[in-house]
């Protein structure tokens, strides 16, 4: 069988995994969608197990959505881009997992995003959902700036907006810092005050934290200066992270995240005004990444 045929006879499955889902894609050599699929957390650094779990799960349910048997598992030419496995340690082991497919190429859930974002393999996005990163890849070289997790870092993110709040609510309660009407925000959505607070988020999460986001835009449309001190520190991280990435002379650049679509206005104005509208969910760009890398392999041997 020829390089050609090789190519042109795969199916290509695309796998964006984070770390509260996992969503994938299966897709012909046309470029036609054939199936999608969804499974649970699959970010290696929350536990390698349960991040292959999600992985081999939201496949089969890519293969079953798309009415294709069972064993078309071991036929798929895989994209995996993951969260956490920019750390290398996670990345080996992932990279040495005993993996259903024909074939799994892994990098980043940030490299995914921002192929997809483009349509290219050169371009720049930065993440404020929960958490908050950039990613750079031009002339082959990658740039990852913040990445720092939830809650070392992820400034101008949900769970950092949230964070802020609480620590800010309670220097109030205690009357040891400005006032702010996010005191009383805060209440009505935990039902509680002071110490209680710190009970009520005892153990909680990242996208816990997240949840009280909205709330702090709210107060900082209201004027309230507590609030427009956080959302302001927020976005001026988010706006030299930009003028960073921007240095490495990507083509384009795309804000990506629940959290961006309400921060990107308290951002310096020339940079948001540069900002384009992603092309495409991070899945295609696993599917994009999966094509290349594998048609690269199969030219290699065939020389």
């Amino acid at each position: 069988m020829g390089q050609q045929s090789v190519v042109n006879d795969n199916l290509y499955l695309g796998i964006d995994g984070g770390g509260t889902k996992c969503r994938a894609v299966i897709v012909n050599e046309s470029g036609e969608t054939l199936g999608v699929g969804n499974g649970g957390p699959a970010n290696p650094y929350h536990g390698v197990a349960r991040a292959l779990e999600s992985i081999a799960n939201a496949a089969d349910s890519a293969i079953s959505n798309a009415g294709l048997p069972p064993d078309t598992k071991s036929k798929l030419v895989a994209g995996l881009g993951l969260a956490g496995v920019n750390l290398p340690s996670l990345f080996q082991i992932v990279q040495q997992w005993e993996h259903p497919f024909k074939a799994q190429f892994l990098t980043t859930d940030l490299h995914i995003a921002c192929i997809a974002a483009h349509e290219q393999d050169d371009g720049a996005v930065i993440v404020s959902g929960t958490g908050s990163c950039g990613f750079a890849h031009v002339d082959g070289q990658s740039l990852i700036l913040g990445a720092h997790g939830f809650p070392c870092g992820d400034a101008g993110s949900g769970a950092w907006i949230g964070l802020e709040c609480i620590k800010a609510v309670l220097l109030d309660s205690d009357e040891l810092g400005t006032k702010t009407i996010m005191t009383e925000l805060v209440a009505e959505q935990l039902q509680a005050r002071g110490i209680m607070i710190v009970e009520r988020l005892n153990g909680a999460k990242s996208s816990d934290y997240a949840k009280l986001a909205p709330l702090v835009f709210a107060a900082a449309e209201q004027g309230d200066e507590v609030a427009l001190r956080i959302i302001r520190e927020g976005a001026d991280y988010l706006t030299a992270m930009a003028r960073r990435l921007w240095s490495s002379n990507p083509p384009r650049m795309s804000m990506l995240g629940g959290v961006s679509q309400r921060i990107v206005d308290w951002m310096d104005k020339d940079i948001a005004q540069r900002m384009s509208v992603p092309l495409r969910q991070p899945e295609f760009g696993a599917v994009r990444y999966a094509r290349t890398q594998f048609a690269a392999l199969v030219g290699s041997v065939a020389q």
